[in-house]
């Protein structure tokens, strides 16, 4: 059955996180009633957490729902051609009121041959951060497992991992491999393939409420690790009513739209597009009728439509597969 697609929003799967806190509600206005909420998943299909329609005619079907009767449609020509009926990126706002664990991702290959999954290529965008606020991403020079596991077990990893203080619009580019941990004190847009598969290094000690430590994942991370020293943070324009680039790499593209007016966009069909509102607030104009979004906001545009009008003054993030 063809449906007639429009601009689609998401209920918001909220995560509680043991270094979770309070800013999804007070900055980006997401419905928490936790003081640990540390993920609000945008859009997903990572299975036991698929996201479902919250507006219009279709409200209340899941994503996969509507990729697997329109898979063509919602998806896109080339992003069907690929990956089937699979949506193959998952978008999250995260709040960091204490330190993540340090971590990493496997690549492609690993994660389908350990779990039947997709790698975790992935990227950042710093929304809000507190004074001080730092990321690690990688190691401050080229190592190897035997320097990693000696820092490991004498609680020294800190020491050879790269820190990075972070202001707001900052952009870091993970590939998988590269051990990474957010810091204490920021807001971030996160947006990477469709995986749930991290690798934890180690957790600075810590306990949950039932006085356990959370589980380490050494030994597989061994051969999932990139040694190598590598450049995580990535430049780009912000040319006003423009589609700048941040990061293009085969899993997605993303690019900084600062709107000041009204900005025409058409696109070929072959990807669907996500906007996600990292400030200010816009208007969606399609097909005559006009929805309205404010920061926090994520909206998934089906590959089906074309051609509509961006208006208002704020950020987007703009992503799609290329």
């Amino acid at each position: 059955m063809k449906m007639k697609f429009y601009p689609l929003q998401f209920e918001p799967i909220l995560k509680e996180r043991i270094w979770g806190g309070e800013k999804l509600k007070t900055i980006l206005n997401k419905p928490i009633s936790s003081k640990i909420t540390g993920e609000s998943w945008e859009i997903s299909t990572v299975e036991g957490d698929v996201s479902v329609i919250s507006n219009g005619d279709l409200a209340g079907k899941s994503l996969n729902d509507i990729i697997k009767s329109n898979p063509e449609e919602v998806l896109g020509t080339e992003v069907y051609a690929r990956f089937g009926k699979q949506f193959p990126l998952l978008f999250k706002y995260l709040d960091a009121r204490e330190d993540l664990s340090i971590q990493v991702h496997p690549n492609d290959e690993l994660a389908k041959k350990r779990h039947n999954s997709f790698g975790k290529t992935e990227m950042w965008y710093v929304m809000q951060a507190d004074t001080d606020s730092k990321l690690i991403v990688g190691f401050k020079e080229d190592s190897n497992a035997a320097e990693y596991l000696e820092n490991l077990k004498n609680k020294t990893l800190l020491s050879i991992l790269d820190n990075v203080a972070v202001q707001v619009g900052d952009v870091f580019f993970l590939e998988t491999g590269t051990v990474h941990a957010i810091g204490a004190g920021m807001v971030i847009a996160e947006i990477q393939q469709t995986s749930d598969i991290t690798y934890r290094l180690y957790d600075f000690d810590r306990k949950d409420a039932a006085g356990n430590e959370r589980e380490l994942h050494v030994d597989l991370a061994l051969d999932a690790i990139n040694y190598n020293k590598i450049d995580t943070y990535k430049k780009y324009n912000k040319e006003l009513n423009q589609s700048n680039v941040m990061v293009d790499c085969p899993y997605f593209t993303t690019n900084f739209l600062p709107l000041d007016g009204e900005v025409a966009v058409n696109k070929s069909g072959n990807s669907f597009t996500v906007y996600m509102c990292v400030e200010g607030d816009f208007e969606l104009e399609f097909d005559g009728v006009k929805s309205k979004y404010i920061k926090g906001d994520t909206i998934l545009i089906p590959a089906a439509l074309k051609s509509f009008v961006l208006r208002g003054k704020g950020s987007l993030l703009e992503i799609y597969i290329s």
